[in-house]
């Protein structure tokens, strides 16, 4: 059974300025300064507590204890913002549609925590594109841990050869490899800042138009 899994945040959508306003809404809430949109870029991909905590090691003001109020209220803000000016990159929605019509199961697996994909999915209208999400919060582990790999394989009964994970980062490459599986990686996501072709993906590609082609040669 022929599975494509992808990252979300740098892979499918671009999110980088809706997770960098709710950051700056939260150092607002403390008195701490801003972070910009570059920056955020760099540290998408281990979830928004580590992106959090990162923007307030980079800005001055006041320590908070504990963080947990912090955390409050960049949940409060990033709920507001989470989809609000995302979008899909080049050639996104029509290979999700070409591939569920070539039969491709398709599933995603990201660090970012299950409300705000949820809501991201919902509104981009793609809540019902996928077989199966992973967030962050779904298992006792996240990326780059091989595990989430493994159970979207059992869930879906797919083998590890007839599954394609794509991403953007080194995270998603390492993910993949620990688990066997061949990854396609885009050169246009969040990869703190460093060339995707250091991590050496199976594959490279300009977007994710091939990845129903991929399936034609299994």
């Amino acid at each position: 059974m022929a599975l494509v899994m992808y990252d979300l945040d740098g892979t499918l959508l671009d999110t980088a300025g809706e997770i960098g306003e709710a950051a700056n809404l939260t150092l607002a809430d403390f008195n701490h300064g801003r972070v910009s949109d570059d920056q955020v870029r760099s540290w998408i991909g281990h979830g928004t507590g580590w992106l959090m905590k990162t923007a307030w090691q980079h800005t001055e003001g006041a320590d908070v204890d504990p963080w947990d109020q912090v955390m409050a209220r960049f949940t409060h803000h990033y709920e507001i913002t989470a989809g609000t000016t995302s979008t899909a990159f080049p050639y996104v929605l029509e290979t999700l549609q070409k591939a569920r019509d070539y039969g491709v199961k398709q599933a995603i697996i990201t660090n970012k925590e299950r409300r705000f994909t949820d809501r991201i999915l919902e509104m981009h209208g793609l809540h019902n594109a996928f077989e199966l999400v992973i967030c962050g919060d779904t298992l006792a582990v996240k990326k780059p841990n091989p595990g989430v790999i493994d159970h979207c394989l059992a869930t879906l009964g797919a083998t590890h050869g007839e599954s394609l994970f794509v991403g953007d980062s080194e995270i998603d490459v390492a993910t993949a490899k620990a688990a066997g599986v061949v990854c396609w990686a885009v050169p246009y996501g969040y990869n703190m800042g460093r060339p995707i072709a250091d991590a050496m993906p199976d594959r490279i590609v300009p977007d994710i138009r091939e990845v129903p082609n991929y399936f034609r040669h299994l």
